[in-house]
């Protein structure tokens, strides 16, 4: 796997070497049967096992499978912890192991506060020190009882809204908790409050058959004693829990077109869109100068995976700059309070103008340089989506039939065909990164906005359509099965049973539906 003229360091190649032993490059499609010749162990014939595409749910070039396809088909016994942190057979073919490696490292590791040295430049102030805090086993962030920046697991972003649900601009937009010495956090994290609190729907939290379910939701609240920079009289907060970052590079190379033919799809059956970000003219423009419509994070704001999640958030997440972002992730009003602030003075032994000066230049040193930053994201788009399992299995062919026929089909679409993927936009990564041109992929997502009309809803009560593959490994790579975009649902059935607004019409189908056949629906959801 490693060439003779690459050398690694025997710790990384370890790691690396462990988290791919069980990794096999599959030889053809799963409708390709063997030829005649092939033979079994005791020398007769035996074709290679059949397997439907939808086994392939990041496609040929995307794809994890723990055993060989030609052998054996996925089942739940065969992944392990590590099934989101594989690389896809797309980075094995083009020779990319080792970048990957080195790009996984920096998601791994800590930033420190050093000015030189390994992954420096953490600060001045920050969200988290590691992206991997927050994307437990590279999945969803955990639900958490407490905000604390350093609790492993803890993937929740503060959304701090004016009653407008229009971000408070003194913040960041992911407000930061934690801070280098001597400046202080724009919010310390010891005055924010979570609270869970029980809630019963209209249907008493109980199924027609009389099975029950239970449903909390967040109530998030931050003592104003604790927030360092100027705010509105009145403001509200909420979670966001982390996606996770398996299958990103999939998603990036659906074309544009296919997503804005789904709007058009759904707009012609008279669904309730907010299809602003989809008509011509209004795509988001991005940092390298392109516009596309939204497919990233919960309010649809970023466009590519170049531009998106982890682009911003190894810079924005850390505070740490490279060369297309010489600059801090602040704000003037955080600037103006910490350069104001005499104890931050007396211990830098520097004036007001110099600190501001400081802290909002455009042309801070390099802290990630271009190889890392081009090695980060060749680790990033080619992390691979893990198998689909068991779909023989009568049980959850049963409950995709069902997952269709009570309506969940349309907004988890369940497949995409990637385009060229030729991406030309930000010159650094152009032609560098992995690729997965015309793959038939699976999602179940129609990565469009919805209501789901919930109590202490997302900011603006508009929310994408989560993807839904891999995610019934969840519990097993991540140690948690939460749902939804603040990690409510601690299971698959109150996920479906908080669907309110666009989502209401399924959830209504689906809680009249026998238990044996709710379970089914459940067992497709994990097969996926």
């Amino acid at each position: 796997m490693f060439p003779k003229e690459n050398i690694l360091s025997q710790h990384l190649k370890q790691e690396f070497m462990k988290k791919n032993s069980v990794h096999f490059i599959f030889l053809f499609f799963a409708f390709f049967i063997a030829c005649d010749d092939d033979k079994d162990d005791d020398g007769g014939n035996e074709p290679a096992l059949v397997l439907s595409e939808e086994y392939y749910t990041g496609g040929l070039l995307g794809t994890f499978f723990p055993v060989d396809p030609e052998k054996k088909k996925p089942e739940w016994e065969h992944f392990t912890s590590s099934a989101y942190e594989q690389p896809t057979p797309a980075v094995e073919e083009a020779g990319m192991d080792l970048d990957f490696a080195y790009g996984e490292a920096f998601f791994e590791k800590q930033f420190n506060s050093n000015i030189s040295g390994v992954r420096h430049g953490l600060g001045p102030a920050y969200v988290r020190s590691a992206c991997i805090t927050c994307h437990p086993g590279y999945g969803h962030g955990k639900r958490m009882d407490r905000y604390r920046a350093d609790d492993h697991g803890n993937g929740y972003l503060l959304v701090v809204i004016d009653e407008s649900d229009n971000y408070i601009t003194t913040l960041t937009g992911m407000p930061q908790t934690k801070a280098v010495s001597p400046f202080l956090p724009p919010i310390d994290e010891s005055g924010i409050k979570i609270e869970w609190k029980d809630y019963v729907d209209e249907f008493g939290n109980t199924f027609p058959d009389g099975e029950t379910y239970r449903l909390i939701y967040p109530e998030i609240t931050i003592d104003r004693s604790a927030i360092n920079v100027p705010m509105p009289d009145v403001y509200k907060v909420r979670l966001e829990a982390t996606i996770g970052v398996y299958g990103t590079g999939l998603i990036d190379a659906i074309p544009d077109d296919s997503i804005i033919a789904e709007y058009e799809r759904q707009k012609s059956l008279g669904y309730n869109l907010n299809h602003t970000k989809y008509l011509p003219g209004n795509f988001i423009k991005e940092a390298d100068g392109t516009s596309h419509p939204g497919r990233y994070t919960y309010g649809l704001t970023r466009g590519t995976l170049q531009n998106g999640p982890g682009a911003n958030a190894i810079w924005n997440i850390t505070n740490v700059t490279r060369p297309s972002r010489t600059y801090n992730y602040m704000t003037t009003a955080y600037a103006t309070a910490m350069s104001q602030n005499k104890a931050i003075q007396e211990a830098l032994g520097k004036t007001e103008s110099e600190i501001y000066n400081e802290l909002m230049s455009k042309e801070l040193p390099v802290e990630l340089s271009e190889k890392e930053y081009v090695q980060f994201m060749i680790w990033h788009r080619g992390l691979a989506v893990p198998a689909a399992r068991n779909l023989d299995d009568p049980v959850v062919q049963k409950g995709k039939e069902l997952f269709s026929q009570v309506g969940c089909m349309n907004c988890h679409k369940p497949s995409w065909t990637t385009g060229t993927d030729e991406y030309t936009g930000d010159p650094l990564l152009a032609g560098k990164l992995p690729r997965y041109p015309y793959q038939k992929i699976w999602p179940y997502s129609d990565f469009l906005q919805h209501r789901l009309e919930m109590i202490n809803d997302i900011r603006t009560g508009w929310c994408r359509t989560t993807p839904l593959w891999g995610r019934g490994l969840s519990e097993l790579c991540t140690g948690a099965g939460d749902h939804l975009h603040d990690m409510r649902a601690r299971n698959y059935t109150e996920a479906i049973m908080w669907h309110g607004g666009d989502g209401k019409y399924a959830r209504e189908k689906y809680r009249n539906l026998s238990k044996e056949e709710r379970e089914a629906i459940v067992e497709f959801l994990k097969s996926i």
